[in-house]
């Protein structure tokens, strides 16, 4: 089992899809990462399905098949009846492709239906059962031994038609290789977990790659078997096709899907269900509808026709086989699944933000059902608080809106229409509005000049620190405006500069008082030293004169 499916850790990202999808969630989510949970997994393959990403991988066996054919050792394919609808050829075609690729010999699965069916008849007609399951599916059989244990009794103990197969090549060809091929994933865990019957197990998809790489084209004419009447096995309802419905007292039921097997189930566990054969297939549609038939031309009307036009009215004329030959026992398989408490939901449904009924939005995105469901898979360690995206988007919300409502910077969000978006606490006070309900929705212009937000749109460029006046509110901002491409939104960033401006002026006042007075104290001091130097200039003129007058008089003398 655990080598049957793989995952590529960079591939996958954190999308649930494979969890969504899940019927019997054995999925484990850690670390961004999704892992199969081996003991809970019962193969059905949904999770290859339906990964965007390829994360899945099924391993290939390719190579252990080309050491077997390199052996020397006969290696026989058992060829699953679905491959007409996979490749749209008969078995002549397929037996010369993969001889070409070394096979000894190519064989239909079918021949196994035949005497599976065969032993179902058998035990309906001696044993009497109440109620019989098929045993064809391996998921089926997995689902009830992990999931349903006290089904068992009723899953018919009897090997799927590849077992069935593979065991009789084996006692025609004691010493052959046997290899499987078909559209199944879950084959390779149940070769491998019943060892010493199938050797390898080969995908369509894994053949199809085989087969091109070594440049073989299938091509030719579908051969005519009357005698194939369990090519229908690959159908939903083709085992009842193939069988003798005819046991009195009993209904025969078919049920396809993993979550119609689980209420089927459920039905029988509360005794509702009674005298009846039941088909089961995993995947709808039954095996045409396998995870790896090659999606490409994949079409369940086409396909169903394909198996139709190809399968005879008659059985597969088989060898004699006593029943114990293809007698298989099924045992319960254990989950090891601790349960929590009431109280331990209850707390990590508070660690998700839910703390009342109504807060339990069962949305699914997170890939579990429902919130209780999810919260069971958090305590199991399978799934992580933070995987509950409706909890995280509020979280996410209630931090930026903490950041937005209390950043003392104004802040404004337009689309391309130039509407109002959002509006924090910050850009209301600077516009003096009273709530932001009274501009959401509208155009900016209302509130705001909008020909920068028109010039940023236009240009695509950013304008950073741009200061303005905003008139109308007698404020003074720094101006910042951004356009988002990816969101296709403006942003406005406003930082409210009136206090700083306003303190300018007053300083640019100051400064221009200071220069008037030292002008004036200058322009008088000026006149000051005038005068006196207009008084000094006279007073020496006189004194001159007098000297003069003196001396002149003394001269005289």
């Amino acid at each position: 089992m655990p080598g049957c499916m793989t995952l590529k850790k960079s591939n996958c990202k954190n999308c649930y899809k494979c969890i969504r999808n899940c019927p019997v969630k054995s999925i484990r989510f850690s670390g961004n990462q999704a892992h199969i949970i081996d003991d809970e997994c019962i193969l059905c393959g949904q999770c290859f399905v339906v990964c965007p990403q390829n994360a899945k991988e099924i391993v290939d066996e390719t190579e252990k098949i080309k050491v077997y054919l390199q052996s020397g050792a006969p290696v026989i394919a058992s060829l699953a009846p679905s491959f007409v609808a996979n490749y749209g050829v008969g078995i002549n075609s397929m037996r010369e492709a993969l001889k070409k690729l070394g096979f000894y010999e190519v064989e239909e699965t079918a021949y196994g239906a035949t005497m599976v069916k065969t032993e179902y008849e058998r035990i309906l007609k001696e044993e009497q059962r109440d109620i019989l399951i098929s045993s064809c599916c391996h998921s089926v059989n997995l689902l009830i031994q992990k999931y349903f244990p006290a089904e068992l009794p009723f899953l018919a103990d009897v090997m799927s038609p590849m077992q069935a197969h593979c065991s009789d090549i084996k006692k025609r060809n004691p010493n052959a290789k046997t290899v499987f091929i078909g559209p199944c994933v879950s084959k390779k865990d149940e070769a491998e977990r019943y060892g010493g019957i199938v050797d390898a197990v080969l995908t369509f998809e894994e053949l199809t790659n085989w087969l091109e790489s070594e440049n073989i084209t299938l091509s030719g004419e579908k051969d005519e078997n009357e005698n194939s009447r369990a090519r229908f096995f690959p159908t939903s309802g083709g085992i009842l096709k193939t069988m003798d419905c005819e046991e009195k007292g009993y209904t025969y039921l078919v049920v396809d899907g993993v979550e119609n097997c689980i209420a089927a189930l459920r039905d029988i566990e509360s005794g509702k269900v009674h005298k009846c054969f039941i088909e089961m297939s995993a995947c709808t549609g039954s095996c045409i509808g396998g995870p790896v038939m090659e999606k490409y031309h994949h079409s369940p009307v086409k396909d169903y026709m394909e198996i139709a036009n190809y399968a005879g009215k008659n059985d597969f004329e088989i060898s004699e086989f006593e029943p114990d030959e293809i007698k298989k026992n099924f045992e319960m398989i254990d989950r090891r699944v601790n349960m929590p408490s009431e109280t331990e939901i209850e707390e990590i449904l508070h660690r998700m933000g839910k703390f009342k009924p109504s807060d339990e939005l069962n949305c699914g995105s997170c890939g579990y059902n429902t919130c209780r469901e999810k919260a069971v898979a958090v305590y199991q360690g399978k799934a992580e608080v933070s995987m509950c995206l409706p909890f995280l988007k509020d979280k996410a919300e209630s931090f930026s809106d903490n950041i937005v409502n209390n950043t003392p910077n104004g802040i404004i969000v337009l689309n391309e229409s130039l509407e109002v978006q959002q509006i924090n606490t910050a850009a209301r006070k600077i516009m003096n509005i009273r709530s932001a309900s009274d501009v959401l929705g509208d155009q900016v212009i209302r509130i705001l000049d909008p020909k920068i937000f028109l010039t940023v749109l236009e240009t695509g460029r950013s304008v950073r620190d741009q200061r303005m006046y905003l008139a109308e509110y007698k404020k003074y901002v720094e101006q910042t405006v951004l356009y988002d491409k990816d969101y296709r939104l403006l942003i406005c960033i406003m930082r409210d500069i009136t206090s700083e401006e306003c303190e300018k002026e007053k300083k640019e006042s100051i400064s221009r008082q200071t220069v008037e007075i030292a002008d004036k104290v200058v322009d008088k001091q000026m006149r000051i030293v005038q005068e006196i130097a207009s008084l000094l200039g006279e007073t020496a003129a006189e004194t001159k004169i007098a000297l003069t007058k003196l001396k002149e008089s003394i001269s005289d003398e």
